[in-house]
């Protein structure tokens, strides 16, 4: 009998629910280098005399290098060379590694292609998190995208809690500790993850394919939502703690160490988002979900410019209304390409996607700061972040009511 119950044990052991949680851990951990250098950004703009244009490519530079390693680890079909769990471990070690170069204070040049390394060594953990999880999920695929999605938003929030608990600290020790926390995952993909019972097909980056991708009607109405979506996404997470701390200041409220803990907040909270997406978007659909998150984020972007001198309450609850929103649609866009190409060119799509979105996010990153000098602060500067969503919103609206859109989430829409 004791021999009868070792397998079931097992297979409860290291079932799917198991790998899930170990591997949105280990993401957690990785992704904690991506904003290190941004939750720190006034500490160095301080310490090298950097202005806020030029902080701006501290993370610009993750997303630049994200794009680059995206595409080359797509065109050359890495997590189908190299087993998915060894990919991630690797890469999480050159996050590590290049992140903990910046304590070398290497100065603005060197700093920002350390960043582009740290975001050129995470496309390896992101789009190998979301295929390994596939692997082990063929029904609810939906809400596992969104946990890999929600690891990733609590991981990129991690510095921000680091710095809003150890007020008076050195940066160093946010550097330490992400870093730190990749070589933990390095640890912890290696050694704890493995793929499952249902291997994905090859999903391969054919630039030949791109024509029919762009063509497809379908398909573009998702990529015109998922480029909304990014256009504010990442703007809204790279600048947020430069607002709140704008409005503090303002209204004569809160410390800095205040300020990184709500940016923390705000950005964690999107982990709540991804699930409730992913729940959401299995029952009601998919067009629905992510057109009424984008209508509330962007109302959101909206909104901001009038609590900036508070009452703080208000401006706590709206930042965390936007958190909640801003990310949690985002996992559903890959999962309508997926239900909407050709399966003949689902990789070329999901990595057009990808790049697309990722390359407007470097623009929108470095247009903020700028538009903020034009405009005398930062009260008003997120209002422009609103055009993306309502956009986006608009477009997954229009694929609602095309025979198409009957393909997504069972016949959800």
């Amino acid at each position: 009998m004791a021999a009868e119950s070792t397998p079931s044990l097992e297979s409860e052991t290291l079932g799917k629910w198991t790998t899930f949680t170990i591997l949105c851990l280990a993401v957690v951990l990785s992704f904690s280098t991506w904003f290190s250098a941004t939750a720190i950004a006034p500490d160095l703009s301080r310490a090298w005399g950097l202005s806020p244009a030029a902080a701006a490519w501290l993370t610009n530079g993750v997303q630049i290098g994200f794009v680059l390693g995206a595409l080359l680890a797509s065109l050359f079909n890495l997590p189908d060379l190299i087993r998915m769990n060894r990919l991630m471990a690797g890469s999480s070690a050159l996050a590590a590694v290049s992140n903990g170069l910046l304590l070398l204070e290497p100065g603005p040049a060197w700093a920002v292609l350390c960043r582009v390394m740290t975001g050129f060594a995470l496309a390896g953990v992101y789009p190998s998190a979301l295929k390994l999880v596939s692997t082990w999920f063929v029904q609810g695929r939906g809400l596992a995208f969104a946990g890999v999605i929600g690891a990733i938003t609590a991981g990129s929030s991690m510095p921000h809690l680091f710095r809003g608990v150890m007020a008076g600290v050195a940066w160093q020790q946010v550097v330490i500790l992400s870093s730190a926390a990749a070589f933990g995952s390095m640890l912890i993909f290696l050694v704890c993850v493995r793929e499952g019972p249902f291997p994905y097909g090859k999903a391969v980056f054919d630039p030949r394919q791109i024509g029919r991708v762009l063509r497809d009607r379908n398909v573009a109405l998702v990529n015109i939502g998922y480029l909304g979506h990014m256009w504010e996404l990442y703007a809204m997470w790279a600048w947020l703690l430069a607002y709140i701390t704008a409005a503090f200041e303002a209204g004569s409220y809160g410390t800095a160490a205040q300020a990184s803990l709500l940016t923390f907040a705000a950005v964690a909270i999107g982990v709540a988002g991804c699930l409730a997406g992913g729940i959401l978007s299995d029952r009601i659909g998919r067009t629905a979900t992510t057109a009424g998150m984008m209508i509330v984020s962007g109302t959101c972007a909206l909104l901001i410019g009038f609590v900036f001198e508070g009452p703080p309450w208000l401006l706590v609850l709206l930042v965390i209304i936007w958190g909640v929103t801003i990310i949690g649609d985002s996992a559903q866009f890959s999962a309508a390409v997926t239900e909407l190409a050709d399966r003949n060119y689902i990789g070329t799509a999901l990595s057009l996607q990808m790049g697309m979105g990722f390359a407007l996010t470097i623009a929108m990153i470095w247009i903020l700061p700028r538009l903020a000098q034009v405009l005398g602060g930062w009260q008003w500067t997120f209002s422009i972040l609103a055009i993306g969503p309502f956009v986006g919103a608009a477009a997954m609206l229009r694929l609602r009511r095309l025979p198409a859109a009957a393909k997504l989430a069972d016949g959800r829409r």
